[in-house]
């Protein structure tokens, strides 16, 4: 009998489940749907960058695309499922109870933002962050140092002590803290307990300082010394953390009922989404995997002799195991790509959504006939140049501070000019991510583009390049994130041995190869270099 396996992609806006033969990785059928309470505005503040997702849209999402995709599905489909499981966003964490409940879905908390999961893109903890920067140089163990060594509001520890010196009931209230990704195995399965919970390796390694040099998460001291708010929350988390391969369990009978899926199909560890759609797009060693598409994640695995002891400065960590079992996982990333272009959109499209409201399918239109009129204009003919941390900067070296800012403007910029030096701006950021890793000694041979923005824009891609002087392939596969989701149930249910066997199975292939323009390569590596002096300026003089 074919055995098929479903993956489940949560991302910052919906989630979408994928059901996959695992003969060959055919796609049997998917579903999308968005958070309702997030898409309708709610537990958000743009202008404090709160951003809150309350955990029932995460259920009720579950809930229809699975039984959506089983619908869309040929009969008896259900039947031959033997396995799922989970990637999210993340860093994505809740303050759970004892009995591992998050609080927003308690008595008293139903409403309150600080008892929902906390997105990666909340920065309202970078006063924390900052703080676990400055206690960690000066500790006699730097616990930031297989994360890059700098620390980010983007994570984990940060988001909690922010909430806990926020929010006194919530503090009052709060017994430990999880994230989303382990939080949906730990519900399906029936094993929510703190103690049970099967912890992402993943997750922890790049987000929560977890390594197995000081016996896991920071020592006792250290988080006491942070702020005494988090005395004793160490006893109630974590020691062992677990690659993504391993199965956590299976469905419960009331998680099966709910799902139209049998209580034998197994769930397996879950991980984060650019670590699971590096696996979906087919990652090789030091082939650079990138998910572009509001931010970029940017994941690169290589052997263990290849990095050792050795910490990457400025970068999202370094994790054996966290993407494949036998590598060590480099993660890297932009907090801002197409978040920029939509901005810009907005900008643009001002005036129709305000002054022409029964024309707004107009908005849909500004970001292609930008992209072609931009393709037009010659590489170095114009002054503008951009630098691209309009949402902070994530790598290298994370700085949630520092701002975007778009210069030699002059009165014949016109909207394709200043579009095509955002463009170019993202694809320095890319780049300096490269530059690091080389400057460390970790070699990339290539990139792989995943997301929509690497299967839809042919302009951003070609720039991507040129920028980069290295070939772009992009990842066949429509759904990434849940198609390796996929293939590590595939692994965790038994059908496959390793992960690299089910990606041989499975794997779609590519769709297309950007190679780099030579002459446009060697002027962008001037253009660069202005790149790198506005960036210092900004960061010098306007932080």
């Amino acid at each position: 009998m074919e055995k098929y396996v479903i993956g489940i992609d949560y991302g910052s806006d919906s989630a979408r489940a994928v059901i996959v033969n695992t003969v060959n990785g055919d796609e049997i059928a998917q579903s999308v749907m968005h958070y309702p309470r997030w898409k309708a505005g709610k537990y958000c503040n743009a202008v404090t960058n709160q951003y809150r997702q309350h955990p029932l849209d995460y259920v009720e999402v579950l809930e229809f695309i699975v039984k959506d995709s089983l619908a869309k599905s040929p009969a008896g489909t259900a039947e031959k499922i033997v396995g799922m499981s989970f990637d999210t966003t993340g860093s994505t964490p809740v303050l759970i109870d004892k009995a591992g409940t998050p609080l927003a879905l308690t008595r008293g908390f139903e409403e309150n933002p600080n008892a929902m999961f906390i997105l990666w893109k909340d920065h309202t903890a970078v006063k924390e962050a900052a703080e676990i920067n400055e206690l960690a140089k000066r500790w006699d163990v730097d616990f930031t140092q297989y994360e890059g060594g700098i620390y980010s509001s983007e994570w984990v520890w940060s988001k909690v002590l922010h909430i806990l010196r926020k929010d006194e009931k919530v503090r009052e209230a709060a017994y430990a803290w999880l994230e989303h990704c382990d939080w949906m195995t730990a519900l399906l399965t029936g094993k929510t307990a703190p103690a049970e919970i099967m912890h992402s390796r993943c997750a922890a390694g790049h987000k929560a300082m977890w390594h197995p040099d000081w016996n896991g998460l920071p020592s006792e001291e250290f988080l006491t010394e942070l702020d005494p708010l988090l005395s004793g929350m160490r006893d109630n988390l974590f020691t062992e953390t677990y690659t993504s391969e391993k199965a956590v369990g299976t469905l419960t009978r009331e998680w099966a009922d709910r799902l139209g899926l049998s209580p034998e199909v197994v769930v397996g560890v879950s991980a984060f989404d650019a670590h699971m759609g590096a696996v979906g797009g087919e990652i090789k060693p030091n082939i650079l995997s990138r998910i572009i598409g509001t931010s970029t994640c940017d994941i690169l695995i290589t052997e263990a002799e290849n990095v050792g002891h050795k910490v990457i400065p400025g970068i999202c960590g370094q994790v054996d195991g966290s993407v494949i079992p036998g590598y060590v996982g480099l993660e890297a990333g932009q907090s801002g790509f197409g978040d920029i272009y939509a901005w810009f959109k907005s900008i643009c499209g001002w005036a129709v959504e305000k002054l022409l409201p029964d024309h707004t399918d107009v908005l849909d239109m500004i970001i292609p006939a930008l992209s072609e009129e931009a393709a037009k204009i010659p590489v170095a003919e114009t002054a503008e140049i951009a630098v691209d941390w309009m949402n902070g900067r994530r790598t290298p070296d994370a700085s949630q501070e520092v701002k975007g800012a778009i210069a030699g403007l002059t009165l014949g910029s016109s909207a394709p000019h200043v579009f095509k030096a955002l463009v170019e701006a993202t694809a320095f950021g890319s780049r300096a991510i490269v530059e690091r890793f080389r400057r460390e000694g970790v070699e990339i041979k290539g990139c792989i583009g995943l997301g929509g923005i690497a299967r839809k824009s042919p302009f951003v891609m070609q720039t991507l390049a040129d920028v980069m002087n290295m070939p772009f392939q992009v990842a066949a596969t429509d759904q990434t994130c849940a198609f390796g989701a996929a293939m590590f149930a595939a692994v965790a249910a038994g059908v496959y041995p390793t992960v690299e066997a089910a990606q041989q199975a499975m794997g779609k292939g590519f769709e297309h190869e950007y190679v780099p323009n030579l002459e446009n390569a060697k002027k962008y590596d001037e253009i660069y270099q202005k790149y790198l002096k506005l960036g210092h300026f900004l960061e010098s003089e306007l932080k």
